[in-house]
């Protein structure tokens, strides 16, 4: 096995791809996974210790393979539990075995959980200047790196290979500053913020509205960008415009060598002309103040259930919840968009290799490493490496893995792979509320141009550029998330009833299927098959 999709990992370990997929999607090209593992496994170890769980001594990078905290098999990217597990013993409020049980669902049996203070006086000094200072260096963050990819974007067609090559390097420094400040901006502020909102809900004895509450909660970029979209559709906005913002949102924007919308603009053209058809009445605008009223009568119902003691901690909570729930957007949209220089980059410096010889096909430059990107010379023959690893990709596509696993995953070869589909009541976790009953559509890539008003989106899991698509569904169903995830956070500020973590939705349902779904219980019924061959 080529060791850029696969290699000397924890046999010991839990594994999980559950919080990773939405970002990583699928099968990674080694040049996606040679960008991603280095930065994740470096920001989310500097995100522990900024807000005190970690010693700068016990960040530093493993040197070993087997010691590291993100992996790869077969292609697919996951996370050791053990680590993020320490990590929630370590912290107040939680637990490695909480932690633990939210990636698998259930506390494996042989999982070993120790909760322990010792960390506590550094996470008491820490905590508390990491959430004061993220905020405004996130939003600083994001403010240079739009800055940076408007510039890169008008002067990348005229780089030769040096300075190409140069870029590149400049381009991985961008995306890891940008993930890393969205990495603690959510460790130090967003999750805290919902974790207290989930509590506020539950000590007024309302649970279901602590999700009503987050809608409205502060700025949030992806509905921003359906606001955008709308205009463009009412010829308020020019799609020029349009993609000069949000270019660099598109189909599985996390893979390097996908195709975003401003290199292919058709999705948003069909989506465009779907927002057409639409009444003005259901505009975004109109959307966000339902939902927003809506939110406002759910945090005064929460606070009068609460006794006089506690409404000023409760409201407290909810200052806070306003403050720092929208910064997740904020810090996503920056690394996607930093990942997207790196992949304008990457292209061009294709082009070079492949006009020097060095490639076949300018595209082959995502089988290349990241290392081998930034120093490769002009001629210099590829095409072995090139093939041994796209035979090797090859391979990878043709099996599928579990979510989460100890030791070594079992690949399933996909020929071989079915899904129970006679089940009629598929229970996951309810992420946005609401009851919607409906024909289901299950997509697999938000290019779909055939989803209609009404329909039940069915998804493997969304990112940025479906938030377009979630807009004109009715209700949404994700087989890989939580309340966190994407697809989560954008439901609850669209009004749009969404259950999350329902394993195999896209093969346990066929499009044309009658279902109910509630997003409070996170259920999904099937009330009536569809006919076989729809």
């Amino acid at each position: 096995m080529d060791p850029t999709l696969d290699g000397d990992w924890d046999t010991e370990a839990h594994w999980s791809r559950t919080n990773l997929s939405e970002a990583m999607p699928d099968v990674l090209t080694p040049l996606s996974w040679t960008v991603w593992q280095p930065v994740f496994e470096r920001s989310m170890r500097r995100g522990f210790v900024a807000i005190g769980a970690l010693s700068r001594r016990e960040a530093a990078l493993p040197t070993q393979q087997h010691q590291a905290m993100y992996a790869i098999f077969h292609g697919r990217a996951a996370a050791k539990v053990e680590f993020l597990g320490a990590m929630g013993d370590r912290l107040p409020g939680t637990s490695g075995a909480a932690i633990a049980e939210q990636f698998f669902g259930a506390l494996p049996d042989d999982f070993v959980s120790r909760s322990t203070w010792h960390r506590l006086p550094v996470i008491a000094w820490r905590f508390p200047a990491a959430m004061t200072t993220s905020p405004r260096r996130v939003r600083g963050v994001r403010a240079n790196t739009a800055a940076w990819w408007t510039r890169l974007s008008g002067a990348v067609d005229g780089l030769d290979l040096p300075a190409a090559q140069w870029f590149w390097r400049e381009a991985l420094g961008h995306f890891e500053a940008a993930f890393a400040s969205h990495i603690v901006v959510m460790l130090a502020c967003v999750q805290p913020a919902f974790d207290q909102l989930l509590r506020l809900a539950a000590a007024s004895g309302q649970p279901e509205l602590a999700a009503k509450m987050t809608a409205g909660q502060g700025s949030h970029v992806e509905v921003a960008m359906i606001e955008d979209l709308w205009a463009v559709s009412r010829g308020q906005r020019s799609l020029d415009a349009f993609l000069a913002a949000h270019g660099y949102h598109g189909p599985r924007e996390g893979e390097i060598s996908a195709r975003v919308w401003r290199e292919d603009p058709r999705p948003v053209q069909s989506l465009v002309d779907q927002y057409r058809r639409a009444l003005d009445s259901e505009s975004p605008t109109e959307v966000a103040r339902a939902r927003n009223g809506e939110a406002e009568i759910a945090r005064r119902t929460v606070l009068s259930a609460l006794p006089w003691s506690r409404r000023l901690a409760g409201s407290t909570v909810l200052a806070a919840a306003e403050k720092y729930l929208g910064l997740r957007g904020v810090g996503k949209a920056a690394f996607t968009q930093a990942l997207d220089g790196c992949r304008m980059i990457a292209r061009r410096i294709g082009v070079h290799l492949a006009d020097s010889g060095s490639l076949t096909d300018p595209e082959d430059i995502f089988l290349l490493t990241a290392a081998e990107v930034a120093g490769c010379p002009a001629v210099h023959p590829l095409h072995e490496v090139v093939e041994v690893r796209r035979a090797e990709r090859a391979r990878c596509q043709a099996v599928s893995l579990p979510i989460s696993w100890r030791g070594r995953p079992v690949p399933i070869p996909v020929a071989e792979e079915c899904a129970d589909s006679s089940a009629t009541l598929l229970s996951g976790v309810g992420a946005s509320p609401g009851i919607v009953k409906g024909p289901v559509r299950v997509v697999t890539d938000p290019d779909c141009d055939d989803l209609e008003p009404g329909d039940i989106l069915v998804a493997p899991f969304t990112d940025p550029s479906w938030a377009a698509i979630m807009f004109v569904s009715a209700g949404l169903i994700v087989e890989i998330g939580g309340p966190l995830s994407h697809a989560a956070v954008v439901a609850r500020e669209l009004g749009i009833p969404c259950v999350m973590a329902i394993a195999g939705a896209t093969r346990r349902l066929r499009t044309g299927d009658i279902c109910r779904i509630d997003g409070h219980t996170g259920t999904v019924e099937v009330l009536q098959r569809a006919t076989a061959g729809l």
